[in-house]
């Protein structure tokens, strides 16, 4: 079974932010034995001042091969209350990959430009037989708990914060690496430069201290730039505000 586990508002001021706590619920689940991780992706959602956010306003979604639902479903619960910083309004989804619906992926866009109802939230998920729950404060999180398996499902937005890989991205991110080795031991999909796919497994890609791939089509695009006078590699990895740019 692959579910999508989407959570938010889960820090305040002071604690460590939403992409920190995504990346210890997904340690947390495989070392418990109730899943795989695939990967992890942030979205950024609308700022507004009649939004309460902490810091940016985005949330994260999971993707888990699992086999009992039930069984990750109370684990995570348990799990995100117990991690919820003080003030937190944490908020939790979790759904089947295959079972998402387009209003959902739609609730996610809109999520993206728009001020929503946490009534509106839970009368969606309860139409779609989705579990959505509130778990802390005034649990304002579930509207973009509920934002961020839609829009992980529509596959074209937000970025990578962790991929599963026998190279972590974030532990060689300051070194040059071959094509070959990102598509086969770092989980990135496509390596690609101004639309166009990186196919010579041999071109070097410098990795620039931040690579953070962005959900392309459901896939993990690496975005890089070409470095034409460059003798030690071919490629970059675009810069951290380009990256945001077309990721938030």
């Amino acid at each position: 079974m692959r579910l999508l586990i989407g959570i938010d508002d889960t820090d305040n001021k002071e604690s460590r932010g939403t992409g920190y706590n995504s990346r210890q619920l997904a340690s947390a689940i495989e070392s418990a034995g109730h899943g795989i991780v695939h990967g992890i992706t942030r979205h950024q959602l609308f700022v507004h001042p009649d939004i309460p956010y902490t810091s940016q306003n985005s949330s994260a979604c999971l993707d888990v091969s699992c086999g009992k639902y039930e069984g990750i479903k109370s684990f995570v619960r348990d799990f995100m209350v117990n991690i919820g910083a003080e003030g937190s309004d944490v908020g939790l989804c979790i759904a089947e990959n295959d079972k998402i619906p387009d209003e959902i992926t739609e609730w996610g866009t809109k999520a993206k430009s728009l001020v929503l109802k946490m009534s509106d939230a839970y009368d969606l998920a309860s139409k779609h037989n989705i579990y959505l729950e509130g778990l802390t404060g005034t649990k304002v999180g579930i509207i973009g708990a509920l934002a961020a398996i839609g829009l992980r499902k529509g596959g074209n937005d937000g970025r990578f914060v962790w991929l599963r890989s026998s190279k972590n991205l974030r532990d060689i991110e300051q070194d040059v690496h071959t094509v070959e080795v990102l598509l086969t031991e770092a989980g990135i999909d496509v390596v690609q430069y101004n639309g166009t796919h990186i196919l010579n497994p041999n071109d070097k890609v410098y990795l620039n201290g931040w690579a953070r791939p962005v959900l392309r089509n459901s896939k993990a695009v690496l975005l890089v730039d070409n470095e034409v006078n460059n003798k030690s590699y071919e490629w970059k990895c675009s810069a951290k505000e380009s990256v945001k740019r077309v990721s938030n």
